[in-house]
């Protein structure tokens, strides 16, 4: 089910995979409804996965840019991979049992995304509206959650377990502090350091991730077996 629309071409840096979620129930939602929503709103990312069927959707090359994210952050890195999982931010897919990861972190690696999460590990939701967003742990590469990519607003994945995503011996920094509140910042604080640093307080996001949509495009067949397809020796 490949979008027609992208993001454009990518403008470089390093790689990184960013973790969003769908906000629709995985034990009643496909992957393939919530990849076909997103492409009707105009908004693909590059996979959409079901971690209670296993069930993966590749709409867009990783070479090209995805439309999940708002903002030029969007755009940064040689590869910057958008999977939404169809699920909600305020129950963390991994604190459950969850099918078909493997195939979608060997491809990453394909990519050499790095198996590391420079941020931390995502704050739960809602305290995610306010996490902190810097560009240096961005720049680093690695995996994300949508909640801690700059110029976003969004909350998700939520409080994920980071290792179960990654492997038990992925490097993860401390789990970060949300940013106070305008007027609420604790006695000692040094806020006007933490804005220069660019941390600020996130927007809420509206809605939610949508969807997508190609209907009537060709059918989406079993889990896949293996890696996801576009192996990375077809770069370009």
């Amino acid at each position: 089910m490949p979008a027609r629309t992208d993001g454009g071409a990518l403008r470089g840096g390093a790689p990184r995979a960013v973790w969003l979620t769908s906000e629709t129930d995985p034990q009643a939602v496909s992957a393939r409804s919530v990849a076909a929503d997103l492409v009707r709103a105009g908004r693909p990312a590059h996979l959409v996965w079901n971690p209670a069927t296993g069930e993966t959707v590749q709409l867009l090359p990783a070479t090209r840019a995805g439309l999940a994210l708002d903002g030029p952050a969007g755009t940064e890195g040689r590869v910057q991979v958008q999977i939404v999982v169809v699920g909600y931010a305020r129950a963390p897919f991994t604190a459950v049992p969850f099918a078909g990861l493997e195939p979608i972190t060997r491809w990453l690696d394909s990519w050499d995304v790095a198996r590391r999460w420079p941020a931390g590990p995502p704050l739960p939701s809602p305290q995610s509206y306010h996490a902190a967003r810097d560009r240096r742990s961005w720049a680093r590469g690695g995996h994300f959650g949508a909640s801690q990519v700059p110029g976003t607003g969004r909350p998700d994945p939520g409080a994920v377990d980071a290792r179960r995503i990654t492997g038990p011996d992925t490097p993860v920094a401390p789990i970060p502090l949300p940013r106070p509140l305008p007027g609420r910042e604790a006695p000692g604080r040094d806020t006007p350091g933490r804005e220069a640093a660019g941390l600020r307080l996130a927007r809420p996001v509206t809605a939610v991730h949508a969807a997508v949509g190609q209907p009537g495009g060709p059918p989406v067949g079993p889990p896949l077996p293996g890696p996801v397809p576009e192996p990375a020796s077809s770069r370009s």
